[in-house]
């Protein structure tokens, strides 16, 4: 006999299982050595190769990983087309071992791609869609940018309302310097600089534990005759090729701005910009209680990551807006912060950016 009091009582709400906040733990960093552009070592290397490179050495480095339990790839790539198309980040992970299961795909955020590909594979960890996954990016230069430069279709409306969408950075780079105030000077000097400090790091072999050695096969060309076939070259990419440790500001200051005949108070020159470079870069990004349980060689911990716009013609200034809002976002201040690392392709871009004008924005 069944009550009617037992048969209409409120079943009791089921208990919910305590939520578990994941990290994302970086384990492991490889990365190819920066060959020139067009006359280096990857002038005639796929991108799937440099950055399938990156990702095998940077797996082997993590010890306690293997290639079958990658979920995930997720490569950044400002020109995700052409030697770099077809989905790179997918291609790269094929490349380097890993099997049909594992999945990639190909983000674009220009400058910042590289670092949106890490991003997103640890919000991907975070979020419980990987217990591994891959971040990184890369870039060729020398077998894109050509095909590129052709191909370019910008669309009306926007070339009406934001034309400096399809502005070049060096020009980007001059507006800012004219609008702000960073004088030729002030360029040179720091590229100057800039070329010092990667010639004492490399005299001090501080990348050898990054920087993986990649054999290929480069371009060769005639420097004397530039109608002349190129012939194949076997060479090894071991370090970064890219700076001159000769460099002085005596010669720097010699050289034309890359757009004087348009603007005669352009800054941007070779000496104080980004040479263009080749090459590759790679984390294995981890479930951080997983990865320690494992005893892997956690090198940190992915906190947190924020991006801001600003306007494109003078886009260098972004990260004067994405600091603050990132500080904002994380609860902490200026101070708070041990180290600081800026990266920028042309001088003008890093004098706007002092770390104190971060503490007015917040």
């Amino acid at each position: 006999v069944v009550s009617q009091e037992a048969t209409t009582r409120t079943p009791r709400p089921k208990r919910r299982k305590k939520m578990v906040v994941r990290r994302a733990a970086i384990v492991s960093t490889a990365r190819t050595g920066l060959a020139k552009s067009y006359r280096g070592g990857f002038n005639a290397t796929h991108g799937a190769v440099m950055l399938g490179e990156a990702i095998r050495a940077a797996v082997d480095r993590a010890k306690v990983v293997e290639l079958g339990e990658i979920d995930d790839v997720f490569a950044g790539c400002a020109f995700p087309e052409g030697a770099t198309g077809m989905n790179v980040g997918r291609n790269a992970a094929l490349w380097a071992g890993c099997p049909s299961s594992t999945a990639g795909t190909t983000v674009n955020r220009f400058c910042a791609s590289g670092l949106q590909g890490v991003a997103s594979a640890a919000q991907h960890v975070v979020a419980g869609a990987a217990d591994v996954a891959v971040g990184g990016g890369v870039e060729s230069i020398s077998l894109v940018q050509p095909v590129v430069a052709k191909t370019t279709v910008p669309e009306a409306k926007l070339m009406a309302t934001w034309p400096a969408l399809w502005m070049p950075m060096i020009e980007t780079a001059d507006v800012l310097a004219a609008r702000f105030g960073v004088s030729r000077e002030d360029c040179d000097r720091y590229g100057v600089e800039s070329q010092r400090r990667i010639a004492a790091a490399q005299e001090a072999d501080l990348f050898a534990d990054e920087i993986v050695p990649v054999s290929t096969v480069m371009k060769q060309y005639d420097p004397k005759d530039k109608k002349a076939r190129p012939t194949d070259l076997e060479y090894v990419v071991a370090r970064d090729e890219c700076n001159r440790p000769s460099t002085t500001y005596e010669g720097v200051a010699k050289l034309d701005p890359v757009r004087l005949q348009d603007d005669p108070t352009a800054t941007v020159t070779a000496g104080n910009a980004s040479q263009l470079s080749d090459g590759a870069s790679a984390c294995v990004v981890a479930d951080a209680d997983e990865a320690f349980k494992r005893g892997a060689p956690v090198l940190g911990l992915f906190k947190h990551y924020a991006v801001a716009g600003c306007d494109p013609d003078v886009m260098g200034i972004g990260p004067v807006f994405a600091v603050p809002k990132l500080l904002r976002q994380a609860g902490l201040t200026v101070d708070d912060i041990d180290l600081w690392e800026i990266k920028y392709v042309v001088s003008p871009f890093f004098f706007f950016f002092p770390i104190s004008s971060c503490s007015k924005l917040l």
